[in-house]
């Protein structure tokens, strides 16, 4: 079921001509989700969330992941995959040579044809070290995908405080700010310190062994003092990103998703 707002944009549309009936009949009979066998994707997640299904792409075939991205373009919706590894990049590669990947982000990206609209909000990601940045790149790569105008701040760690703070005018424009850190995950508090917008912080497994594989850094994190920041999971780049993009956005003025007037029988918003 379309949400009202897009209904009365579709039939607009058929009315002045713009899209024809059978364009709009093959757009209303689009089912709720496709049975893949192996996948369940949800054909109607972008109506209620403002984005299509991400696919995960971690413990997949690669086979299983062309499947998905096929179905979805044949659905006409964007196709994003996070946590794509080498072999599965290569198979996409071949499959989709128009596609975008970023290697250090491990993701994929091919968005439906036509004109995408321009950048709304600001994202700044900001990594404690160097080592974070696979991390803040998925969350940055994200954040674009979704819609926001994105920029990143890499380095700028607690062991040399200054840093960030010779960065304070441009987290000052952000609209939501992503905060990557591993080993003692003091960062986000300092930032959440400076800024006056929300302040995501991301924890990574970057650290020694008393780091415990990123524990360590997400119970500073949910512990910070400062009022300004949430937490997410530890290495969740993709959900840091994607959450500051609807900050962003929103806070830019972009329009919500209308609400559906029933509820939908298909699964609830999730991650990928």
């Amino acid at each position: 079921m379309l949400a009202e707002g897009e209904l009365r944009s579709l039939l607009e549309a058929v009315r002045q001509g713009s899209l024809s009936v059978e364009a709009a009949m093959q757009r209303l009979s689009q089912p709720a989700v496709a049975e893949l066998g192996y996948a369940t994707l949800d054909l109607q997640r972008a109506q209620r969330c403002g984005f299509p299904e991400v696919v995960f792409a971690e413990g997949k075939t690669k086979e299983w992941i062309e499947g998905a991205v096929r179905r979805l373009r044949e659905a006409g919706q964007d196709c994003f995959v996070t946590r794509v590894n080498e072999e599965q990049a290569r198979h996409l590669a071949a499959c989709f040579p128009e596609a975008e990947q970023d290697r250090l982000a491990r993701t994929f990206w091919w968005p439906a044809a036509g004109e995408r609209p321009a950048p709304q909000g600001r994202v700044c990601v900001v990594t404690a070290g160097t080592s974070d940045l696979p991390v803040a790149q998925e969350a940055l790569v994200t954040a674009r995908v979704m819609g926001a105008a994105v920029e990143m701040i890499v380095d700028v760690g607690v062991a040399g405080v200054h840093r960030i703070l010779r960065q304070r005018d441009r987290l000052a424009q952000a609209d939501a700010v992503v905060v990557v850190a591993g080993m003692d995950g003091a960062l986000p508090s300092v930032v959440g310190g400076l800024v006056s917008c929300p302040v995501i912080a991301c924890p990574t497994s970057v650290g020694y062994g008393a780091s415990f594989g990123g524990l360590a850094a997400l119970l500073t994190m949910l512990n910070s003092c400062a009022a300004g920041v949430a937490v997410v999971n530890i290495d969740a780049g993709f959900k840091a990103g994607d959450i500051a993009a609807r900050i962003a956005r929103r806070a830019a003025g972009a329009a919500p998703v209308p609400a559906p007037r029933s509820t939908p029988t298909d699964p609830a918003c999730s991650s990928p």
